[in-house]
């Protein structure tokens, strides 16, 4: 952090107020302060949790760190100090580099200085006006309404960070009422088609995607390129329900592996059901069996063990096919009766049924001529048939 916005922040009426009380208020308040700076205060912030994750996708995805960078200035909680050390990195071109996680990608800031002005502080200048018998803004309406045109208040008081800030300092609540109202809605994470937008890079190609896996061949030899292709079409149709895949997660002191472990930040769709219906489903558990010979219990079972009320319990099966899959469904319902977890069992033509529900999803479009009854728009993250198989487990 700069000392310039050091002493700024020091200076500020608004922080000796205490109506600074995070960093995005710094954009409110503060001069020359806006997304860009937070992004980098914020990036300095957490520095230390980016290369931990940056070492994390390096290892999943095979790409080269280099030993010995200097990691630049990391925080320490527990000494209240900023550190330098010497790390692994990423160093494309011979610049470091961090790796974030997208569902903390944000294209603009949360608390939005346009939406405070226009729907928050300019009703109440303009309720202030209207119930001063002396203002000369009001007109009186055949009705006899008074009333005060929004852009009376803006050529009164300005609608400039300046102003904003100095019409803010004068009534604190209207701020303390607008994050209020903020903080009870969490920020939107960024589509696949935002991202693609922002960074100028095309979107995930389900389809490519799918035909990786169906074009693996069946075994041992090729279970580890079965077991990546997995985790990049669910990671890209999950998004943003379940983000943070892990590959080869470890529990137990290393005793048990998970093959991948997403963590679930569902806000609708069939993540968030599970959430609502009381199902622990902190994380998401899936493992790949790449078999030319039929699952049967010790493959469910394996799954299921590594379920857990503070881990999770709700996992996924990939596998290729099934002699009898009405048979290993049942076997799922069976360990879900037992109280022993949910297991979802999906071979190659359940993985092309999810990319042409999510793909249907995306190319909805609303028919020529309105229907009788209102059709509902199908969302990506409802997965139908992850709904349909779960309702077989519980039935």
């Amino acid at each position: 952090m700069s000392s310039e916005f050091a002493s700024k922040l020091a200076q500020s009426q608004a922080a000796k107020s205490g109506l600074i009380e995070d960093l995005e208020d710094t954009a409110f308040f503060i001069d020359k302060v806006g997304k860009d700076v937070i992004s980098d205060v914020t990036t300095n912030i957490i520095r230390g949790p980016l290369i931990a994750y940056t070492h994390q996708m390096a290892l999943a995805f095979d790409m080269p760190l280099i030993n010995g960078v200097d990691s630049g200035p990391v925080w320490n909680p527990q000494s209240m100090k900023w550190e330098n050390g010497l790390t692994d990195l990423l160093l494309p071109d011979g610049k470091k580099l961090l790796l974030v996680p997208k569902a903390i990608v944000r294209h603009d800031l949360h608390l939005s200085q346009s939406d405070y002005y226009r729907n928050h502080l300019v009703p109440r200048l303009q309720s202030e006006e209207e119930a001063d018998p002396r203002s000369r803004l009001v007109t009186v309406l055949k009705s006899g309404k008074r009333k005060v045109y929004r852009r009376e208040i803006e050529e009164k008081y300005g609608r400039k960070k300046p102003d904003v800030r100095r019409e803010t300092l004068e009534r604190p609540d209207v701020y303390r009422h607008f994050k209020e109202i903020k903080s009870r809605v969490a920020p939107d994470v960024m589509s696949h088609a935002d991202l693609s937008a922002a960074s100028d890079t095309p979107p995930p190609d389900y389809r490519e995607l799918l035909q990786a896996i169906l074009d693996t061949p069946v075994g041992n030899a090729d279970a580890n390129r079965y077991h990546a292709r997995v985790e990049a079409l669910l990671t890209a149709l999950f998004y943003p329900s379940l983000i943070m895949p892990e590959m080869e997660h470890e529990i137990h002191q290393g005793r048990k592996r998970i093959d991948i472990t997403y963590t679930n930040h569902a806000k609708g769709g069939f993540f968030d059901f599970l959430i609502r219906h009381k199902v622990p489903v902190q994380y998401i558990f899936v493992e790949c069996k790449n078999y030319g010979h039929e699952v049967a219990n010790p493959e469910l079972d394996q799954l299921s063990s590594r379920f857990s009320p503070l881990r999770g319990k709700f996992g996924i099966l990939a596998c290729r096919s099934f002699k009898d899959k009405d048979r290993f469904l049942a076997r799922c319902r069976d360990t879900s009766l037992d109280r022993r977890g949910f297991v979802v069992a999906l071979d190659d033509d359940d993985m092309s049924r999810l990319v042409d529900d999510v793909t249907a999803a995306i190319n909805w479009t609303p028919p020529a001529t309105p229907p009788k009854q209102p059709e509902v728009p199908p969302r990506i993250e409802d997965y139908p048939l992850l709904r349909e198989r779960y309702r077989l487990l519980v039935s």
